[in-house]
């Protein structure tokens, strides 16, 4: 009996963790392996600074920061539907109400947004969604824990001072180079 029990409480939990909801982190699972897309993670290692000249703001600011996500769809002329259906997927995506819009620039068909999850005090995750019709476009996903809209401004003049490890963003060579 207890057997059967614990194997009912198993299935229930198994089954209400299933979210078949889209999410980014979903999107970027299933497209590391796409031959359109650019994928990589950057860690807070790339910044290659020296702590003990940041200010206790620029600290907690890095503190905050985990890693960042990138994920690019390079558009040539072979994959121009793909590259349509994608945006629109993302697009979607991000119309959850999960995911709050800062800002936006340009249209719905170029430009970028920014956009973030969780609470104003405790984000949990910066997205960035730019998009151009003739490149391609390119989602960033800039993790962390509890940051703050105060944290990111910060973590800019912390990338100020930083000596970036270029190694690491090497992946981004393929998709900047014109076909």
């Amino acid at each position: 009996m207890k057997t059967v029990v614990g194997l009912a409480i198993f299935l229930c939990l198994w089954l209400t963790s299933c979210n078949s909801e889209p999410s980014l982190q979903k999107y970027f699972v299933e497209n590391t392996e796409n031959k359109n897309f650019i994928a990589f993670d950057i860690s807070s290692s790339i910044l290659n600074v020296d702590k003990t000249k940041l200010s206790l703001e620029q600290q907690q600011a890095l503190q905050s920061f985990e890693k960042i996500n990138i994920l690019a769809f390079k558009r040539n002329p072979n994959n121009t539907a793909e590259f349509e259906t994608e945006r629109s997927k993302l697009n979607g995506i991000l119309k959850n109400p999960k995911y709050q819009q800062l800002m936006k620039f340009g249209s719905g068909k170029e430009g970028a947004s920014v956009s973030f999850v969780g609470a104003d005090e405790h984000i949990e995750e910066f997205i960035l969604f730019a998009n151009q019709k003739e490149t391609g476009f390119a989602v960033v996903r800039v993790l962390g824990k509890d940051m703050n809209p105060t944290h990111i401004m910060n973590m800019m003049s912390v990338l100020q001072q930083s000596k970036i490890d270029l190694d690491q963003l090497k992946p981004l060579q393929g998709l900047l180079k014109k076909q």
